[in-house]
């Protein structure tokens, strides 16, 4: 086991602790203030105070860390730098509409570009689930915690799906359709949700066509210490790819020979 990232998943998890406290607060609050960002996506005044609280306590603990946040923007480079990712409300519209799935996303990524903590929080489903490079992936649930890990399922007429919606797929849109009936299951659980599902073993292959770094840097490394694989659609690994595809690594080649 490494203790490399030990700190860094420590500070993860406070920060992951204060955000829930501020987005738990304001779940379902009558007065919840929302707006609607120039992309046409909604915001609310509990996704600035996430991140804003998460921003102060970077600054406190590691003022000279750099941060890339969904709300509050990036630095203009971080090549060759450690930076921290956040998405303060991951399902944001679940959110705005009482749908008790959304998460706070927590990432750190070191100088090489790689992801090597993070903790994806889910306060109102009573569920953190967290990963350090070289230490595994874990749940806390209830308050207990126990290590996870992906299926073994290793075809993909046997897998379970898990996808967003059949938006932004452009010319793999019919592929994707046709695949959806060489399946055992699917199901569009959406967002976070479908990732750690995938690195709890629950379902075997996650994937989206459209994505940001925030949406996908926790769910990453969590996916891949759980013993799975994390790529874009073209297959080039790791969240900076545009889109995603997460698997238990058994049906990862087979589902982007079937979708390209």
């Amino acid at each position: 086991m490494s203790r490399q990232y030990q700190n860094d998943l420590a500070l993860a998890l406070e920060a992951a602790e204060l955000a829930d406290e501020i987005s738990l607060k304001r779940f379902q609050a009558i007065d919840l203030n929302v707006e609607t960002k120039p992309d046409l996506t909604p915001v609310t005044d509990a996704d600035k105070g996430v991140e804003e609280a998460f921003r102060k306590l970077i600054s406190e603990k590691r003022p000279d860390d750099l941060i890339v946040g969904e709300e509050f923007g990036a630095p203009a480079n971080t090549d060759g730098k450690h930076y921290w990712v956040i998405d303060p409300i991951d399902g944001t519209k679940n959110y705005v509409r009482g749908v008790p799935v959304w998460a706070t996303l927590i990432a750190l990524i070191n100088e090489n570009n790689e992801v090597v903590v993070g903790v994806v929080s889910a306060p109102a489903l009573n569920r953190t689930w967290f990963a350090s490079k070289g230490n595994g992936a874990f749940l806390k649930f209830n308050g207990e915690r126990r290590k996870i890990s992906v299926s073994k399922v290793s075809k993909l007429s046997d897998a379970s799906i898990s996808y967003s919606d059949l938006v932004g797929w452009g010319d793999r849109k019919n592929s994707f359709i046709n695949l959806q009936e060489k399946v055992w299951r699917t199901r569009s659980y959406g967002d976070f949700w479908s990732y750690v599902l995938v690195a709890e073993g629950a379902v075997d292959l996650a994937t989206e066509p459209t994505l940001n770094l925030w949406d996908m840097a926790a769910n990453e490394i969590i996916v891949r210490e759980a013993g799975g694989t994390f790529t874009n659609l073209d297959g080039k690994n790791g969240p900076h790819g545009g889109n995603a595809v997460a698997s238990n690594g058994l049906i990862h080649a087979e589902f982007l020979k079937e979708i390209n």
